[in-house]
């Protein structure tokens, strides 16, 4: 059944493989989910503060976003980020944005949706006594906010945060329909060259799996920790 198979051809790719597609997917997932946990509190803060506007226009950011596709998504952002650069800085062209900055744009405004609702969870988890109780010994919002409700909120929703980053690194992916070489699109690359796309769609599949079922076991052991 296998004789027609060549799985030769993949330990002549690994170094490319790795060394310049997982490269960029670790790279990318990275940095996406510290640049969405950090827009997605922003987030979060916004949705859950008293001024009105904050709320709507947060509120309708993360609706739109969860609403779409997230490879229309990265269409969008590829192609448009260029010319709303160019149109920021007044230019008639369109501003170049390397492959790895257009994809980090666009994974960041994305999964800052999703990581905002995680957070606002998280935030609305704690209890409100010791809101009430740091407001009571002189701490203004920001203070209560950083030292008492975020620390509390993030080491709740951890495992959460951590799930959602394992879908990341598999939405990231995507990419290569843009003709990014990412993981997936350095093994298309070498499929493609080598006619052995079989081998090295099955070999990508083989690497996604284990580093998702570890990266899933980590995580539900941590929460099992928490519960405990």
């Amino acid at each position: 059944m296998f004789d027609a198979f060549d799985f030769s051809v993949i330990g002549r790719s690994l170094p490319y493989l790795f060394g310049v597609g997982m490269v960029f997917t670790v790279k990318l997932t990275l940095m996406a989910m510290v640049g969405g946990s950090v827009l997605g509190t922003f987030l979060a803060l916004m949705r859950l503060s008293h001024v009105r506007i904050l709320r709507v226009a947060a509120g309708a950011y993360v609706n739109i976003i969860r609403s779409l596709p997230l490879i229309l998504v990265i269409f969008w952002f590829f192609f448009l980020v260029p010319y709303i650069g160019g149109w920021i800085i007044r230019s008639n062209e369109p501003i170049e944005v390397g492959a790895f900055s257009s994809a980090l744009i666009t994974f960041v405004m994305f999964e800052a949706a999703y990581y905002c609702e995680i957070i606002r969870a998280g935030i609305r988890g704690v209890p409100l006594g010791q809101v009430y109780a740091a407001q009571a010994i002189g701490m203004n919002y920001t203070r209560v906010m950083v030292h008492v409700v975020l620390p509390q909120a993030f080491r709740a929703m951890l495992p959460l945060i951590l799930t959602q980053s394992i879908v990341l690194l598999q939405d990231v992916s995507l990419v290569y329909v843009v003709s990014i070489t990412d993981f997936v699109g350095a093994a298309a690359a070498i499929a493609q060259r080598d006619g052995r796309l079989l081998e090295m769609y099955l070999f990508v599949a083989l690497v996604y799996f284990t580093i998702c079922f570890i990266l899933s076991s980590l995580v539900r052991h941590m929460a099992q920790r928490r519960a405990v």
